[in-house]
């Protein structure tokens, strides 16, 4: 396609978009409607391009290359047909970095900047493991913001880790510790390596709650990160006891949660006596989320 001013293409995308108006929920930041053909593609753009969200409107006279024309016009459409924004422009920021994602991987989300903010409060230095890596969000972060002698993501889909390492690929140049990658199940892939960390965001959801979630999320996201069995406890309960054989004495475990089974997940940690100092810890919400335990100095588990 040709090139065109700003103003023109998002007057065009918007004219896409609202083919796919009315469809959904509404909140135009989570890319749960489209309420606003006209906002959205500005929030498209704004994606596309990584500039602020006022930068279209003291830009408008601009002409943009027709290879950015022809990905706003492509994310419109897919945003047309109920994609997520993060899905419909391929890209999703989290903490300081930009990174590819599509139907591959969750859609990294606020609340898990938290997850990390916790993991760089309570460790340095040692080999720190993200279970469940999925875009390479945590793990990224980690390598990029903290010090540590490696940071290992696993992923039970090698779908996964592709995009996570092209998205390790994307941001090298910011990378502070190195990152390795491997395919397996939660922490079988150390191969009895020790780890000083070990965080997750592993999946949570109860496969009877799938009705309740919305559509874009039911619809879009991978399955196999959202859904546990044994009422969402599943991957909680299993990388509770995995840790406890991994990490060092004295090391880190810290999982993102249900927030209404937060308690729970706390006390399955706790009851098993491998970690000290269990506790709650709230997202940007206020909502529980976190649940950070440490290892106690006792022998690890078999």
């Amino acid at each position: 396609m040709a090139e065109l001013a700003v103003a023109g293409a998002l007057a065009s995308a918007a004219a896409t978009l609202a083919r796919g108006a009315g469809r959904h929920t509404r909140d135009v930041e989570c890319g749960d409607g489209i309420e606003s053909p006209h906002e959205e593609a500005r929030a498209l753009l704004v994606s596309l391009l990584d500039v602020r969200r006022s930068w279209p409107a003291h830009h408008a006279d601009d002409v943009l290359a027709s290879d950015v024309v022809d990905a706003l016009f492509i994310a419109a459409e897919k945003r047309a047909l109920g994609a997520p924004i993060q899905y419909a422009t391929g890209r999703a920021a989290f903490r300081h970095l930009t990174l590819h994602v599509d139907e591959r991987v969750l859609i990294p989300r606020p609340e898990t900047e938290v997850l990390v903010d916790l993991a760089l409060e309570r460790c340095a230095g040692g080999i720190v493991v993200d279970v469940g890596t999925g875009s390479g969000c945590i793990a990224l972060s980690l390598a990029s913001e903290g010090s540590f002698e490696r940071v290992i993501a696993t992923d039970v889909s090698a779908d996964a880790l592709s995009v996570a390492r092209a998205n390790a690929e994307r941001v090298v140049g910011m990378l502070r510790s190195p990152v390795e990658f491997r395919l397996g199940s939660l922490l079988a892939p150390l191969g009895g390596e020790r780890a000083r960390m070990v965080v997750s965001n592993p999946p949570y959801i109860a496969a009877a709650e799938a009705q309740a979630l919305p559509a874009l999320v039911r619809d879009w996201e991978p399955a196999i990160a959202l859904y546990s069995a044994d009422e969402g406890m599943a991957h909680i309960t299993a990388l509770g006891r995995a840790a406890a054989v991994v990490l060092e004495p004295g090391g880190w475990l810290l999982l993102e949660v249900d927030a209404r089974r937060a308690e729970a997940a706390a006390e399955t940690v706790r009851g098993n006596g491998w970690y000290d100092e269990v506790a709650v810890h709230r997202d940007l919400a206020g909502r529980d989320r976190f649940v950070v335990a440490r290892r106690g100095a006792a022998a690890a588990a078999g």
